[in-house]
């Protein structure tokens, strides 16, 4: 059997104001409600869970995609005025991509905050 990763569960400030990023800039489905959380559809293996809490550090979080949808994602991030950078200590310097190891070798990657402090990553090989 493969193991993947379900789900987990993600700290946020705001659970709506989560969907609604996580939705227009990467594409996501919203899921609606899910127990005390309100959920997006990553792919058909994963679901981010969003908890609305107060308390939490943030997490980085990486996402890999094929080359097409990297740059429309990396587009929109740049039409919403989101600062993004060429790497994880630099993610607010206008520069990139760059190239970064993940778990697939050397790809080209973008980083970038979302409204809750997170450090994401969208990564393509």
């Amino acid at each position: 059997m493969t193991v993947v990763l379900d789900h987990t569960i993600v700290p946020v400030n705001d659970r709506e104001e989560a969907v609604e990023f996580y939705t227009r800039i990467f594409g996501f489905e919203d899921l609606g409600e899910a127990g005390p959380f309100l959920a997006v559809r990553v792919n058909d293996s994963l679901n981010l869970d969003f908890r609305q809490s107060d308390d939490f550090r943030s997490i980085h979080y990486a996402f890999a995609m094929e080359a097409g949808e990297f740059e429309d994602a990396f587009q929109r991030i740049k039409d919403s005025k989101i600062p993004y950078g060429d790497g994880p200590r630099t993610q607010d310097n206008m520069q990139g991509p760059g190239i970064t190891l993940g778990s697939q070798g050397d790809g080209k990657a973008v980083y970038f905050k979302d409204p809750s402090g997170h450090l994401l990553e969208i990564k393509t090989y």
